[in-house]
């Protein structure tokens, strides 16, 4: 895929795209270049024109189904074959959250607490 997108790079630049511009491309960018990737990516495109493979491609993907089709249904139950003692739930006890006096005096409107020079 990085051949391809080295490939890619250099033809929209106006080069021509041999595998030297390839290579040196991808150690420009940090990776390393593999040699058999880029010589059957070269036999397979060759000098055919980017803009053709593109509209070629998007004509393929217009038939590959994608979205969201909702899926299928949930699966059936399961048989009846257990033991009563075998299936017992966990009950899961939630902790309650308390309130916790931080301290401080202060209401969180910035006036003391017990000053009441509030309207509310």
């Amino acid at each position: 895929m990085k051949e391809l997108a080295a490939l890619m790079l250099l033809k929209i630049a106006g080069k021509s795209g041999s595998a030297e511009e390839i290579t040196a491309v991808l150690v420009a960018g940090g990776g390393a270049a593999d040699e058999a990737a880029i010589s059957t990516l070269l036999e397979d495109v060759g000098d055919k024109d980017l803009s053709e493979l593109l509209a070629t491609g998007m004509g393929k993907l217009k038939d590959v189904p994608m979205g969201g089709s909702g899926g299928g249904g949930g699966g059936g139950g399961g048989g009846g074959g257990g033991d009563a003692g075998e299936a017992e739930e966990k009950v899961e006890e939630k902790a309650e959250e308390e309130e916790v006096d931080m301290g401080g005096g202060m209401s969180m409107f910035g006036e003391e607490e017990g000053a009441g020079g509030g309207d509310y």
